[in-house]
């Protein structure tokens, strides 16, 4: 698969957010986004997952503009901003409900998740929570189905180190047949994650860096 960015434009009224973007993300890489705060990226972010409509130009995947077929690319799944989910469910029964919805994964692949953010013997309700708690019950409801392409939003914002390295190890075993986008403020995220191409967002403009 390929996603490509071609002339992307995208303003509220009178504030140019970004203009002239054009990038591309293909299967098998990590890619890393960085950039100031307000600098664009989870607007950015948000255009690639349906969420906003870019006000000129085009998002492509294999050549198909979903926004023109009003529809989305259903093998996304994405991680931007804080997550939210049924403030009474545990972590298993929030992510239940989810799985529920496609009837992709059974329950073992659910714990096999929790597991991997280190939630499978947490019992307490979502609304009980921890903001930590919280990141890795939204990066394991990305990741638990498997998803073509997966987008993460500064995910692993506070995070245990020795979970954030599990994730990081799980991200590298699977990127062959996946587009995976991470943003982040930190240097070393993106490293540890070996991400082969950083897009940098700076006062309107995207260029490809080698480093941060």
């Amino acid at each position: 698969m390929i996603i490509e960015i071609k002339n992307l434009k995208k303003s509220f009224k009178e504030n140019i957010v970004f203009d002239n973007v054009n990038v591309s993300f293909e299967t098998g890489k990590i890619y890393g986004i960085v950039g100031k705060n307000g600098s664009g990226k989870s607007v950015f972010l948000k255009l690639l997952c349906g969420f906003y409509y870019p006000t000129s130009g085009t998002i492509l995947f294999d050549k198909t503009n979903y926004i023109n077929e009003k529809s989305f690319p259903k093998e996304l799944l994405a991680l931007i901003e804080k997550p939210s989910f049924f403030p009474d469910l545990t972590a298993f029964e929030n992510l239940k409900v989810l799985a529920n919805i496609q009837n992709n994964i059974d329950d073992e692949q659910i714990r096999e998740m929790l597991e991997l953010v280190n939630l499978e013997n947490n019992k307490k309700k979502f609304y009980q929570f921890s903001a930590g708690m919280k990141q890795k019950l939204g990066i394991a409801s990305v990741l638990m189905e498997n998803p073509k392409i997966i987008i993460l939003d500064e995910p692993f914002n506070a995070i245990e180190e020795e979970t954030v390295n599990k994730i990081k190890e799980y991200l590298k075993s699977i990127k062959k047949d996946k587009i995976i986008i991470v943003s982040s403020h930190h240097k070393d995220d993106l490293e540890d994650l070996k991400a082969e191409i950083i897009y940098k967002f700076n006062e309107g403009k995207v260029e490809k860096v080698n480093e941060i």
